[in-house]
């Protein structure tokens, strides 16, 4: 019987799987720390504007999420016409692939990076080509040995999802100087808003000042906004221009375009969140070592924990965690099957896992 056949290498593709989502059971508080979900929410002007926008549901937004565009070109001193928005920073990472690449480009990302970019990658029909990395961190020669003829795009993400390292902004300019001018950087800063580190800088002056970079962030981390689905991207001129060309006309709803400016606009509770965030994830990194576990040092709203990798494995150790009601994110599919993130949770959620933790390291 004759069938639909998909594309070549579409089948080749590994599903994204996200974080587990834990099922609420009565008289049970389950605390999941498996999304990198910020624990204090959107701002609440954000929500205020949210529901207000709901009064005008039968109206198509604005096509090229022009108020959105312009408040993130006042809060970053930005030309709002190089900016796109996207529903998340996934569909601008799509749309990017889709541009650039296709059937016998090849594309570098490293060996724990976000798994979108494989699958952008594949979906467009080139290969998805991966770059060692060194304690948990980017490797820029690793990454500029493997450029080939073929290469047409580089995936970065800085700081990095799911390890949380990031590469100094020395050796992000180092990589753009050694790809060859026909090749795009992809900047991915989707946990830049985290980092308090004099080395680091999203990548706005890379983009600025070249033709072929662009850096692209989200409202779903620190704006807590990821039910929203609303990302965006600072580009060159010409590189905007071609993307436009294939975005949707309507991709950002109204609701979402107008909870982001509030957000972005709400310094306040941006600056609250970051500054919980670095004191929990110090802390964290402090009691999980003095268990006897390896945590990768992290600048981002998580940690990875190392265990063992018999005795007391990641499998036990998650095993044990979910049944606590404390959901982590396993990594098999990151390559990392020996470790779990842990997202930063309320202070509540940040004891209850060392406490757990200290349960399972000393139980027999």
């Amino acid at each position: 019987m004759s069938r639909p056949v998909p594309n070549p290498g579409i089948l080749d593709i590994a599903p994204y799987t996200p974080g587990k989502t834990p099922v609420p059971e009565p008289g049970r508080k389950v605390f999941k720390l498996s999304a990198n979900e910020t624990p204090f929410g959107p701002s609440p002007k954000a929500k205020d504007v949210y529901l207000q926008a709901a009064a005008h549901l039968e109206d198509y937004p604005e096509g090229t999420s022009r108020v959105l565009r312009e408040a993130i070109g006042r809060a970053y001193g930005l030309d709002p016409n190089r900016i796109i928005c996207g529903a998340g920073s996934d569909e601008i990472l799509n749309l990017l692939a889709h541009t650039y690449l296709s059937q016998g480009d090849e594309a570098i990302s490293t060996a724990h990076g976000f798994l979108v970019y494989p699958i952008a990658t594949m979906a467009n029909g080139a290969s998805n080509v991966v770059a060692p990395e060194t304690n948990f961190t980017a490797d820029i020669d690793a990454i500029l040995a493997r450029v080939t003829p073929r290469s047409k795009l580089v995936w970065l993400a800085n700081p990095n999802n799911p390890t949380g390292t990031y590469v100094p902004f020395d050796e992000v300019k180092r990589l753009r100087a050694g790809l060859p001018a026909h090749v795009l950087l992809v900047l991915d800063a989707a946990y830049s808003d985290y980092v308090s580190r004099n080395d680091y800088e999203l990548g706005l002056e890379l983009v600025a000042t070249t033709e072929n970079t662009v850096m692209t962030h989200t409202f779903s981390k620190i704006h807590g906004l990821a039910a929203l689905r609303i990302g965006w991207m600072f580009g060159p001129a010409n590189i905007v221009d071609a993307v436009n060309r294939i975005r949707g006309p309507f991709n950002v709803s109204t609701p979402a375009m107008l909870a982001a400016v509030a957000a972005i606009e709400d310094t306040a509770h941006i600056q609250m969140s970051k500054a919980f965030t670095e004191k929990w994830r110090n802390w964290l990194t402090e009691e999980i070592t003095k268990l006897g576990l390896k945590v990768t040092p992290s600048v981002a709203n998580f940690v990875l924990v190392h265990f063992p990798e018999k005795g007391k494995t990641s499998a036990r150790a998650d095993a044990f965690l979910t049944r606590s009601g404390l959901v982590l994110r396993a990594l098999n599919n990151y390559g990392l099957p020996h470790s779990l993130r842990m997202t930063i949770g309320t202070e509540e959620a940040n004891r209850l896992v060392v406490e757990a933790l200290r349960d399972f390291m000393a139980a027999k």
